[in-house]
């Protein structure tokens, strides 16, 4: 494990103090804790993260606590075997027991960790509750850090009483569910977990809902302007019935640095486009779409005649959901596309085969959309960069994502699906049109632009933000 060296051990106070931060295994929730996490060693604390898998540690997972400032450490644990689990089991069923089963682990790193140094909190992700009682044993006060929407955290709390109020599925339901603080969102759009009962996912999502109130705070990725409904609710909540809720985002990753072949391919040819002209179509490192809605997109883009940059993956025909997170074609890389169309879109759209710089593409000034499968860090980079959205779900928590982009803070459109469940390509050409040229774009682009301010304003020195993370810290160092 590597350690921050410090001030010498002789007494207790003389050691660091220290924030132990134990994230999910996957990328999307590790990469808003890291970025978390630089803000916290600002304010002279230490960061040690602890980290359990199912299995080596991907690539992307060791390079992202690369260039880190010494101050924030990392070790992962042994990897814990799932091989009993049934094919098919949901990613929040395999997190929860991927940090259940690493205990035993988690209590040695705790125990390395103490003895150089004093160790004062410890935060878990969203599904990692279980880990409580370990920091418990230390003297380590515990807290959630939620990556996802405070609509969601409310989901959370919520739940216990939703489940014991209603018999049926959620998605049965008449009346749109009325989550505390929150636009009314319909039982079928809320997230994936809560989407059949009888399934173990289901009951992990409310085992940890259920023991949020053992936290001592939530850290939300989000900021008032974002979701205010959501945010002055918790924030009226009588202090002791429930945990104090920190919004400290919009934390995303805005470094610049990645390979130099793609500034040449995507982001020279950006460079060559006129300004906010070119739509950025992009469904996440996990995101894929069939062969039929591909060539629906492929050809609503062709008709919409806009200039795009897409991000292609190969379909997911016959690829069940625990393996979809690593479809990619093998050979040629466009061979499922309509025949011609890489050639009939040429110079006017750009195909970057399974992935693209995104935050620097978001960044750039020929980025006029971004066409987005509404991820929570997809969602915070187009706002910290000003870009209006089209919303395109496709699962976790993406549809009360898009819920929020389009009805709530209203700088997306969203385009309907057909009875099939098909987004046809007239409807993508006429939405996509929308949101480059026509007057609901503009609208967009304006409300947009002033969440822009408002984020910068609440990462600001004085924003709201970094108070938060300050008084974290504070409070912390001072335990």
């Amino acid at each position: 494990m590597e350690h921050s060296q410090s001030l010498t051990t002789k007494q207790p106070n003389s050691k660091p103090p220290t924030v132990v931060m134990i994230p999910s295994p996957g990328m999307g929730h590790l990469i808003p804790m890291i970025e978390f996490a630089k803000r916290l060693v600002v304010h002279h604390l230490a960061v040690a993260f602890v980290i359990p898998t199912d299995g080596p540690p991907s690539k992307p997972q060791k390079a992202v606590f690369q260039g880190l400032p010494p101050s924030i450490s990392h070790t992962f644990l042994p990897p814990i075997s799932i091989s009993d689990l049934p094919d098919g089991a949901k990613i929040e069923t395999i997190i929860s027991l991927t940090v259940v089963r690493s205990l035993s682990s988690l209590r040695d790193a705790f125990r390395s960790l103490s003895a150089t140094h004093r160790l004062t909190a410890a935060v878990v992700d969203l599904f990692g509750t279980d880990a409580f009682e370990v920091a418990g044993e230390f003297g380590a006060s515990p807290f959630i850090f939620f990556p996802s929407t405070t609509m969601a955290l409310s989901l959370f709390f919520y739940l216990p009483e939703l489940d014991k109020a209603v018999q049926c599925e959620y998605r049965e339901l008449d009346e749109p569910v009325r989550i505390p603080g929150c636009i009314p969102v319909h039982g079928r759009d809320l997230l994936d977990p809560v989407q059949d009962r009888k399934n173990d996912a289901y009951k992990w999502l409310l085992h940890h809902s259920k023991r949020y109130h053992l936290a001592e705070g939530i850290i939300e990725n989000s900021f008032t302007e974002l979701e205010p409904g959501a945010i002055k609710t918790f924030q009226k909540i009588e202090p002791g019935s429930q945990p104090p809720v920190f919004p400290v985002g919009p934390l995303v990753n805005m470094d610049s640095a990645n390979s130099e072949t793609n500034r040449s391919e995507c982001l020279k040819w950006l460079d060559d486009q006129p300004q906010g002209s070119v739509l950025f179509v992009s469904f996440g490192s996990g995101g894929t779409l069939s062969t039929a809605q591909m060539n629906e997109l492929a050809l609503g883009l062709e008709m919409s005649e806009q200039r795009f940059l897409w991000v292609v993956r190969s379909p997911n025909d016959g690829i069940t959901n625990a393996n979809y997170f690593n479809a990619e074609s093998q050979t040629d890389p466009y061979g499922f596309l309509p025949k011609g169309f890489a050639g009939r879109t040429k110079g006017r759209g750009l195909l970057v085969p399974s992935w693209a710089p995104q935050a620097q593409v978001l960044r750039h000034g020929s980025t006029g959309g971004f066409l987005s499968h509404c991820g929570w860090n997809s969602v915070l980079e187009s706002v910290v960069n000003g870009v209006p959205l089209v919303a395109w779900p496709l699962y976790a928590e993406q549809r009360m994502n898009a819920v929020i982009v389009t009805e709530d803070v209203k700088v997306a459109v969203r385009p309907t699906a057909s009875e099939g469940g098909l987004v046809e390509r007239h409807e993508i050409a006429k939405v996509v049109k929308d949101l480059m040229e026509g007057e609901e774009g503009k609208k967009l682009r304006y409300r947009m632009k002033d969440l822009k301010e408002a984020a910068e304003k609440a990462l600001s020195e004085n924003g709201s933000s970094t108070k938060h993370i300050a008084d974290l810290a504070t409070m912390w160092k001072n335990k």
